[in-house]
């Protein structure tokens, strides 16, 4: 087994809120690997002390200690208990019931001798390599799904009307502060004998693909297996440095945090 992460701020100096990281448990056998993506908070208060970036850490803390620690419970399951501890651990202080409230995108992980669990909730990825080489992306594209009636809109409004459909019914989901969001993460099980690596990214590697357009996702696996990850990271920032106002390839901010987490089984 191999793990490989790569993880970097979009702007030098400022926070980094993406949290990736990987374990093992004690026995040796098996792992998990957590990836998630704060949602940068707007410029006014959202009635909460603590920063996006130290929420994403401590939920990824909690949940990455739930997957290695409690094999009996599901990924989503291990979602909700740590969303609900993190919540816990603030609800005195902050109010946890705006809409903009610290979250985070989730992408989890955990392999044992017999089966690969995993769960994806909102735009960060989940690559999955079969035995025969074939990279499977697994996504949540609520998001996405909500981008071209917004598209159909005055530019003005489009930032309010994904903002409106956050966390609702019919719209897209982000892990904040209820348990409940973690039933509808996209979530499966392989047997272990079919998956050869995993790859989790955020959407800010994930630009690679989906806005530089370098390649499909398996040419983007197969540079991070061949160059590693900070190569697939040099590669965005490169691109993001020659079109700084997003003249060639829109995007809602020039630079992104990237991260990504492999795991060569």
């Amino acid at each position: 087994m191999r793990i490989q992460s790569a993880t970097e701020p979009g702007t030098p100096g400022l926070p980094n809120e993406d949290h990736a990281a990987a374990a093992t448990p004690a026995s040796g056998e098996g792992g998990a690997l957590v990836l998630l993506d704060g949602v940068t908070a707007p410029p006014e208060p959202v009635g909460c002390r603590h920063s996006v970036a130290w929420f994403s850490a401590r939920l990824g803390g909690a949940l990455l200690e739930l997957l290695v620690s409690r094999p009996e419970m599901t990924p989503a399951s291990c979602l909700a208990e740590a969303v609900g501890r993190t919540a816990d651990a603030h609800r005195d202080t902050c109010d946890l019931s705006h809409q903009r409230t610290p979250q985070a995108t989730v992408v989890c992980a955990r392999w044992g001798a017999e089966t690969v669990e995993y769960l994806v909730l909102s735009d960060s990825v989940l690559l999955v390599e079969g035995r025969d080489g074939a990279v499977h992306p697994v996504l949540d594209t609520r998001l996405d799904d909500l981008r071209p009636a917004a598209r159909r809109l005055p530019r003005e409004e489009r930032a309010a009307f994904v903002e409106s459909r956050r966390n609702t019914p019919g719209g897209f989901f982000t892990a904040a502060a209820d348990p409940a969001v973690a039933a509808l993460a996209v979530a499966g099980t392989r047997p272990r004998s079919e998956v050869r690596s995993l790859v989790a990214l955020s959407d800010g590697l994930g630009r690679w693909v989906d806005t530089f357009g370098f390649g499909g996702w398996p040419d983007l696996f197969a540079l991070l297996i061949a160059d590693g990850p900070q190569a697939a990271i040099d590669e965005v920032r490169a691109a993001e440095a020659a079109d700084p106002e997003g003249a060639k390839h829109p995007r809602g901010k020039t630079h992104d945090d990237a991260s990504v987490v492999l795991a060569e089984l």
